[in-house]
């Protein structure tokens, strides 16, 4: 493959995805701040997590906690430490997710990799490094549930703007997890609230060495 900027009709002779799957996973699929009509059942949520679940983690480790926002009261527990021009958009999604990453994960590698099992004491006396695992695959894993929910049908609307202490004393209390992402979700409307932005050219962010 030419390592020019790659467009869109020599984008689909490199992949293996078809069209519809591409536009509906990349190139089509936006940030949403408004949603259609309809709630989000929770067999969709199940199968956004399974795939979720899949995307590779260091040792297999799938660090990322997820707390499903659907009650009215939960959600305003949630919005008001959502920053301002979070908080309508929160309440008015059909489904607020809350990513949180888990500092004891070393505790589940009989589970998740059995082969690393020896492995927890270790882990268990350097919570500096269980944390920075932590949280590297974590966000690892929140991409991968973005792609997830558009895989469901879904829309995706990720943010970073809120106060993250208020919310784990309100969904993480007594627990080891630490929120980092709130995703509003559901199904996209056809109000689309600007152009999309542009993305940078192969050029500006890539080097072959």
């Amino acid at each position: 493959m030419s390592l020019d900027v790659v467009t869109e009709p020599d984008l689909h002779n490199e992949l293996v995805l078809d069209k519809e799957a591409a536009a509906a996973l990349f190139l089509e699929a936006r940030t949403a701040n408004n949603w259609a009509t309809g709630e989000i059942a929770d067999e969709t949520l199940q199968a956004v997590y399974a795939l979720t679940r899949m995307g590779p983690t260091a040792m297999n480790i799938q660090p990322l906690r997820i707390a499903w926002v659907r009650s009215p009261e939960a959600r305003e527990r949630l919005a008001v430490h959502m920053n301002d021009g979070n908080r309508a958009k929160t309440l008015t999604a059909p489904m607020v997710a809350v990513l949180s990453y888990t500092t004891e994960w070393h505790e589940l590698l009989p589970t998740t990799a059995p082969h690393m099992s020896k492995m927890v004491p270790s882990f268990e006396s350097n919570p500096d490094v269980r944390k920075l695992m932590a949280v590297n695959n974590a966000h690892l894993q929140a991409g991968y549930f973005i792609m997830a929910a558009r895989a469901a049908g879904l829309a995706a609307g990720p943010m970073t703007g809120f106060d993250a202490a208020g919310v784990d004393n309100e969904f993480n209390a007594d627990s080891p997890s630490t929120s980092f992402m709130v995703v509003n979700l559901g199904r996209p409307s056809d109000v689309v609230d600007r152009a999309r932005l542009p993305r940078l050219e192969f050029d500006a962010a890539n080097v072959t060495l």
